[in-house]
């Protein structure tokens, strides 16, 4: 669920104006995974803007309050999940940890950066959401060293079922601050994307594996 619309509208506009969110329907982008994809999202361009990232924050903040009032420690998931963390720590004056893709290759091998004790309640803070497996990873990390996850908080999220089914597995509470149907909405009216692409945006978030680009009429 998204933390409320006003603000999701406000975070879509500015990630768009910043281009951490690229709309490309007729020539697409490749995952990682082999899906094309219309639309690129990096939302930590939006830390190279003071008002944008500290805006984000404050939604963190307003949403951890709202949701997870119990909360006694912050963890980012690496690597777009720690600055923002590590910023909403530091506006809520509580301690930060980070939990890594991997476990380090050297030294004490750790998969958890920073210390996190047993029984606290942490939430877990991530840029974004696709299909939740890497996000879900760093639950898993957590709950292995008898956390209690309270939950997460993400900046956006495509929205997909597939992800939905995942956090409902693993009984994770997942709260976004935007998503792809306020992303859409403020790219039509800002002229990002003409009417035409509506249509294939919205078949690629419900058939992104599947999904091809559209062809333009000349």
């Amino acid at each position: 669920m998204i933390l409320n619309q006003e603000s999701a509208i406000k975070i879509a506009e500015s990630l768009l104006q910043i281009k951490a969110i690229k709309l490309n329907p007729t020539t697409p982008f490749q995952w990682a995974s082999g899906w094309n994809s219309p639309i690129y999202c990096d939302n930590r361009k939006s830390l190279s803007y003071p008002p944008v990232r500290t805006f984000i924050r404050q939604q963190f903040v307003n949403a951890i309050n709202e949701h997870f009032p119990n909360t006694e420690i912050i963890a980012g998931v690496a690597t777009g999940g720690i600055a923002h963390g590590a910023l909403v720590a530091e506006a809520m004056g509580l301690p930060f940890a980070y939990i890594r893709s991997s476990t380090k290759g050297h030294g004490m091998q750790n998969l958890i950066e920073g210390d996190i004790f047993k029984n606290q309640n942490v939430v877990v803070i991530e840029d974004l959401i696709s299909t939740g497996g890497s996000s879900l990873k760093a639950v898993e990390a957590l709950r292995k060293n008898e956390c209690n996850v309270l939950g997460m908080v993400a900046i956006f999220t495509y929205g997909f079922e597939l992800a939905e089914k995942n956090f409902q597995k693993n009984r994770c509470k997942l709260i976004t601050l935007s998503d792809y149907h306020s992303m859409l909405n403020v790219a039509v009216q800002s002229d990002y994307i003409s009417e035409s692409d509506i249509e294939s945006l919205k078949e690629w978030r419900q058939h992104p594996n599947k999904w091809s680009p559209t062809t333009k009429k000349q």
